[in-house]
């Protein structure tokens, strides 16, 4: 079907006009002023913006994880991403300690093969380096279009690997023109802080926060940059929450050194004082909310160029799955429902609140992201030759933020009562109208796997 978009605000990441957009074949095929195209369907988008598809590079969909799964698998976290603009993720593989990389990519291949609403890729997480994985890892980026791979600082006996894998991943991963990515936090010192509040019988989830304090994650992430360094490797730091993290990162480029940075929506909109409430467990998740200070830190970031990307990590789980830590905060599942807002929130809480600009704000929900990760100018642009993933967003629409209306499958929302500007009207994925009218008109199965090229360092 061919669609032509008349007299839309077009944004991306460098300009700023008003144009029509024409789309045959899945592709942006011609950009300009009062298009002659005669289209199977005419959309007209005057007065609202334009944006490329976004892209969230952080999410866990159906992943096995503390005794349980998050709780959105393929097809509803894909469907609740399309609902709010982003229309392509990258989820985590995670290598089980002991097997082979090839086994776990079978294992997720399983969940999301047919059943993907929007196109999605993957990282892969390392949990166990030896000469084998080595080898795979090679395979992996210049086969299955797998170029990322994950480590953890934390999470001894299941994920973390210990600082010698982790420089011998990332020499091999330089040689072979990958990225590392690390979940920077000091798994060390969090289980002895761990021990320490359960012993004394504080159980409530304040001390999920209370044993990560921010120290943890500026040790981390400056100790993952002097690696990075001595492996003159690229890295990405997930998830920064804080100052500490971030002037980690700022250290680096003293010596002229480049790391890629991502935050998420929480840690811009959110702060620790939920885990005060009788609800705390709903926010659980590693790294902890932080504190105010620390937003205003990460919104400097972002205009500083200090972060690159605002992913979500968007890891639900139900009210029943949280209340397994009911009596013992280390139990409580880690992770939220994010997916459905980041686009609207990063809008409302960034661009109408003057915090970023407009183009800043297509380059942290899609354009960076595309570029880091090996898609671009497939993804994140609006530009000819272009997969037509695009997003008509009215600015001036007010709407509360529930769980009532979330597609997500969680039953509360993280940012129940939040009232929002801005919101997403129709969505189109490779061409086609995924969301209109509120509705999902796409089946699961219309999403594809996007093997990715290698990351663009100058971005």
């Amino acid at each position: 079907m061919s669609v032509l978009i008349k007299n839309g605000h077009v944004v991306t990441a460098e300009s700023d006009y008003v144009a029509d957009i024409y789309i045959e074949d899945e592709q942006i095929v011609a950009i300009g002023k009062n298009l002659p195209y005669k289209a199977d369907k005419t959309i007209n988008a005057r007065n609202k913006f334009v944006f490329p598809g976004g892209i969230d590079p952080h999410v866990h969909l159906d992943m096995p994880f503390m005794g349980t799964s998050s709780s959105d698998d393929y097809e509803s976290g894909t469907r609740a991403a399309l609902f709010g603009g982003t229309t392509m993720v990258i989820d985590f593989i995670l290598q089980t300690q002991g097997k082979s990389l090839r086994h776990a990519l079978k294992q997720w291949q399983g969940r999301s093969n047919g059943n993907a609403v929007c196109d999605y890729g993957f990282h892969m997480a390392v949990t166990d380096f030896n000469a084998k994985v080595a080898k795979e890892v090679v395979t992996f980026i210049e086969k299955e279009g797998i170029t990322s791979f994950k480590t953890f600082m934390a999470y001894k006996g299941a994920l973390m690997i210990d600082d010698g894998q982790m420089v011998q991943l990332m020499k091999v991963v330089k040689e072979n023109g990958g990225l590392v990515t690390v979940h920077a936090t000091n798994g060390d010192m969090i289980d002895s802080l761990i021990a320490k509040f359960r012993k004394e019988g504080k159980m409530k989830p304040i001390y999920h926060y209370l044993s990560q304090p921010e120290v943890t994650e500026a040790e981390a992430s400056a100790r993952f940059t002097d690696m990075l360094d001595y492996a003159d490797c690229p890295g990405y730091i997930v998830h920064m929450t804080c100052e500490g993290a971030m002037n980690a990162v700022r250290e680096a480029t003293i010596r002229n050194q480049k790391v890629f940075v991502e935050t998420c929506t929480q840690y811009l909109t959110l702060d620790a004082s939920l885990y005060k409430r009788k609800d705390g467990a709903k926010w659980v998740m590693s790294p902890p909310l932080r504190e105010k200070k620390d937003q205003e830190v990460l919104w400097s970031g972002i205009n500083q160029g200090l972060v690159q990307v605002v992913g979500t990590d968007h890891c639900p789980f139900t009210w029943e799955q949280k209340q397994m830590g009911k009596d013992d905060f280390s139990k409580i599942p880690n992770g939220h429902p994010a997916i459905e807002h980041r686009m609207e929130l990063l809008f409302s809480e960034g661009v109408k609140k003057g915090r970023i600009s407009l183009n800043k704000y297509v380059e942290v929900s899609s354009t960076n992201a595309a570029k880091i990760f090996g898609m671009y100018p497939k993804k994140g642009t609006i530009a000819i030759g272009a997969d037509a993933d695009l997003v008509i967003f009215n600015p001036r629409t007010k709407h509360v933020l529930s769980h009532k209306t979330h597609h997500m499958n969680a039953d509360y929302s993280s940012y129940e009562g939040f009232k929002v500007t801005g919101k997403v009207e129709t969505v189109l994925l490779r061409g086609k109208i995924a969301i209109d009218k509120n509705e999902c008109l796409l089946e699961k199965g219309t999403g594809q796997f996007v093997k990715r090229g290698k990351t663009k360092l100058a971005i």
